[in-house]
């Protein structure tokens, strides 16, 4: 549709825009719809997986035992244990993991045998829910035993009860579905050994799963938590971490190799998290390991996001280790180079090499196109690159299409940082990690950060990055959430030199949070999607493929003049062009935007605005809806556009073109 003079704009869905100021001038904004001066990367936008704040065991990953395989320092740490059981290490059944428990007669017919597990801060159950208990066993000989499954409510009362029969000496899975009957959310798991006579029974690996996980996978995922994911439309999904990537020592370092193969043979390892926080502290948080690489990249599969794994580069975490004998030697780092050059075959590889054909026999014969590797974290010093540089050698040489990103350093800036990016040019990485972790002032005036940054060097990978509001003690609020908008229209102005970016952390339990501000926040029933978290689905979703060259009246980027920050971005397929507005003012602001070159649109336009009447606002649990984006239709009738924006806001507009 072809339209002469473009004047006012109107709102439908009853809900008007605020009237043209009349006391000062808009701010002139020109968006040069044919020039465009970078391609978006479609994985531009992505997530950070990191099991802090028991993300994964206890959170994403929906196992609801707590030490299924008895593997904790202490056998029995969150368990309860009640007449005769005994843990053994003996003909175990699983190498790695040996443990498990012998339930026998309590030799009184009034007194009895069995467990109690307290999942991760409680268990949570959904009322008419199917869940799928298994567990490993045998009897000591072959008379037919039986042990008593219950679901334990808040009172202590049972909601669910059912018997399994066990028989043979020889070690099996046995399992079977059980329904809650009510809504529970800190329950817990018992198990009696129910005959009473004089055979023993001996359990491992003692599992209990929603049925309804994500896709239904039997070693699957919490389906709200994973949802919450696919909602964002990410490009890339980072994993395993960050700093457990490192480990406090090289021996508690993630290790991608014990995170694959049969579930019930995976080692226990204990995250580096586990003594970081000392005011909140959980000495029984360790990693199962049942999300494990193969998982991880199933899930980068099924929401459409390309996985970027990270792998040691052989330091351990420099903050707890200052003596170099804590890392691996330069003669000792073949066995971490390895290690990726394995990944790679693991994840890319054909079916008849070594880790192509553990991946088949895993479940998935094609490859997962791995194309982004990380090696290393937040390292820093000489030491870093002198062990990075055996890393990109190798990988280049067995597989040169793999994009290898190194890192920056602990923050945006300082010493560390202006050593390593030269660095990183010399070694020719691909892309630079790069993390900051600052105020909400700091992302408003650094917006245009990216603005100068050498086209011809590595490109950015905003790894990690949060607005952390002090004063409202690091909170997810309207606050942060805006500053990372007014930011990421940097980000996105710059989009040849930054190339992706992964707000970080991800997840937290409400009850089991070490670090804050978080994009999700659950507890063992509900999850609440942060304001954060609708930032960065608006972008996502509204990447645009190509990014217009754009201008105010003295001809710079708007990027936090008079507090406005503005980026533009079109897509030809999609036929939409797309205007990101942000006012970080105390006041309105009015705006005149020229589309130069633009004749040919879709009179109604899409208007998406997230706002806040109180900045400290934000969502929880008891209240995810408190700030939300809100979508009306825009009329545009005339150009230049002109709007008036509320203070403290953030705007998106999808213009429909017609060619």
């Amino acid at each position: 549709m072809k339209l002469s003079y473009v004047s006012r704009w109107l709102l439908l869905l009853m809900v008007a825009l605020p009237a043209l100021s009349m006391t000062a001038q808009p701010v002139e904004w020109t968006v040069n719809t044919r020039k465009t001066i970078a391609d978006v990367n479609p994985d531009m936008y992505g997530i950070f997986f990191e099991d802090i704040n028991f993300g994964a065991d206890g959170g994403l990953y929906a196992e609801l035992v707590k030490n299924r395989s008895f593997e904790f320092p202490q056998s029995l740490m969150g368990w309860k244990s009640f007449g005769r059981v005994e843990v053994l290490t003996q003909d175990a059944p699983f190498d790695r993991n040996p443990h498990y428990v012998r339930l026998q007669s309590s030799g009184h017919p009034h007194k009895h045998t069995g467990l109690e597990n307290e999942g991760f801060c409680g268990i949570g159950f959904h009322q008419d829910s199917l869940y799928r208990f298994s567990v490993w066993a045998r009897t000591q000989g072959n008379e037919a035993q039986r042990i008593r499954v219950e679901f334990i409510d808040e009172s202590n009362v049972v909601m669910a009860r059912k018997s399994m029969k066990i028989q043979g000496e020889n070690w099996k899975k046995y399992s079977m579905e059980m329904k809650a009957t009510r809504m529970v959310n800190k329950g817990k798991l018992r198990i009696f050994y129910e005959n009473r006579n004089t055979q023993a029974i001996d359990l491992e690996h003692v599992s209990l799963f929603p049925k309804a996980t994500w896709n239904h996978h039997e070693n699957g995922l919490r389906r709200d938590l994973v949802q919450a994911l696919a909602d964002l439309k990410p490009g890339v999904l980072r994993f395993p971490g960050g700093c457990i990537v490192e480990g406090t020592d090289l021996a508690t370092r993630y290790q991608w190799k014990h995170s694959v193969g049969a579930v019930e043979n995976r080692p226990l390892n204990e995250n580096r998290w586990q003594y970081t926080f000392a005011h909140r502290l959980f000495p029984d948080y360790y990693q199962s390991y049942g999300l494990g690489f193969y998982e991880y990249f199933l899930l980068a599969e099924e929401i459409g996001a390309t996985a970027l794994p990270v792998l040691s580069c052989g330091l351990a975490c420099q903050y707890q280790n200052n003596d170099m004998s804590a890392h691996a030697s330069l003669e000792d780092l073949q066995p971490f180079v390895q290690d990726a050059l394995d990944l790679i075959e693991f994840a890319n590889g054909a079916i008849d090499t070594q880790w192509g054909a553990l991946r088949a026999e895993m479940g998935h014969p094609a490859p997962f196109n791995m194309k982004y590797l990380a090696i290393g974290n937040e390292q820093w010093g000489a030491e870093y690159p002198e062990r990075l540089q055996v890393f990109v050698k190798a990988i280049r040489a067995q597989y040169p299409d793999i994009q290898i990103i190194g890192s920056s350093g602990p923050s945006a800036d300082g010493e560390k940082f202006d050593y390593l990016w030269p660095e990183m040019k010399r070694l020719q990485v691909d892309l630079v990690d790069e993390h900051y972790y600052k105020s909400p002032e700091w992302f408003l005036a650094n917006a245009a950060r990216y603005d100068n940054y050498d086209r011809k060097g590595p490109k950015v990978f905003a790894g990690e990055y949060a607005a952390h509001d002090a004063p409202s003690a690091k909170a997810n609020n309207f606050k942060s959430a805006l500053a990372e908008a007014c930011f990421m229209t940097g980000l996105e102005r710059n989009a040849d030199v930054v190339r992706l970016a992964t707000y970080a952390p991800l997840f937290a339990h409400v009850e089991a949070w070490q670090w804050n501000p978080d994009l999700i926040w659950f507890d063992n029933l509900r999850s609440v999607k942060s304001v954060n978290w609708y930032v960065q689905q608006l972008y996502s979703q509204y990447k645009g493929a190509q990014v217009c060259q754009t201008y105010s009246s003295d001809k710079q980027a708007l990027s936090g003049q008079d507090g406005l920050y503005a980026s533009a971005v079109i897509d030809k397929e999609k036929h939409q062009l797309i205007l990101k507005l942000a006012n970080a003012n105390e006041q309105p602001k009015d705006w005149s935007i020229a589309l130069k070159s633009l004749k040919e649109y879709h009179p109604q336009a899409k208007l998406i605005r997230l706002e806040s009447s109180n900045e400290l606002m934000g969502n929880t649990l008891d209240a995810p809806y408190t700030v939300v984006p809100k979508e009306e239709m825009l009329l545009i009738e005339a150009l230049p556009l002109q709007l008036s924006m509320p203070a403290k806001s953030f705007w998106v507009i999808v213009l429909g073109l017609t060619k």
